[in-house]
C-alpha cells in the first residue's frame, strides 16, 4: 500500500512541474511575438522624434504633409501647404514619419 502512495505522489509532482514548464513556454512565446516587437517599434519612434529638426518634412498621423517650423519639448509647429499662414502647433507624438531636409 505504501508503494502505491509514493508512486502517485511522484506522478502528481511530475505533472505539476510539466504544467509550470508549459506556462513558462507560453509566456516566453508571447514575449517574443508580441511584447518585444512593440518595444522595438516604440524605441524606433522615440529615436526618430529625438532627431527631429527644423526644416524637416513630416507626415502626421492624420495624413498631412508639412514642414517643421519650431520645436519645443513636446510640441512642434508645422507649416502646411503653400500658404505661409497655415502654421499649426501639434504634439510630437502625432508625427508618423520624418524626411530629412538633407535628403532632397
Amino acid at each position: 500500500m505504501g508503494i502505491l502512495l509514493t508512486e502517485e505522489a511522484g506522478a502528481a509532482g511530475q505533472m505539476g512541474i510539466s504544467m509550470v514548464l508549459y506556462f513558462a513556454l507560453i509566456i516566453g512565446v508571447f514575449y517574443f511575438i508580441m511584447i518585444r516587437p512593440q518595444k522595438k517599434e516604440q524605441k524606433k519612434k522615440a529615436t526618430m522624434l529625438s532627431a527631429l529638426e527644423v526644416g524637416d518634412c513630416v507626415l502626421t498621423s492624420s495624413g498631412f504633409y508639412g514642414i517643421v517650423i519650431d520645436i519645443t519639448d513636446d510640441t512642434v509647429i508645422v507649416e502646411f501647404g503653400n500658404n505661409k499662414n497655415c502654421r499649426i502647433p501639434m504634439q510630437k507624438s502625432a508625427i508618423a514619419q520624418v524626411e530629412k531636409a538633407d535628403a532632397e
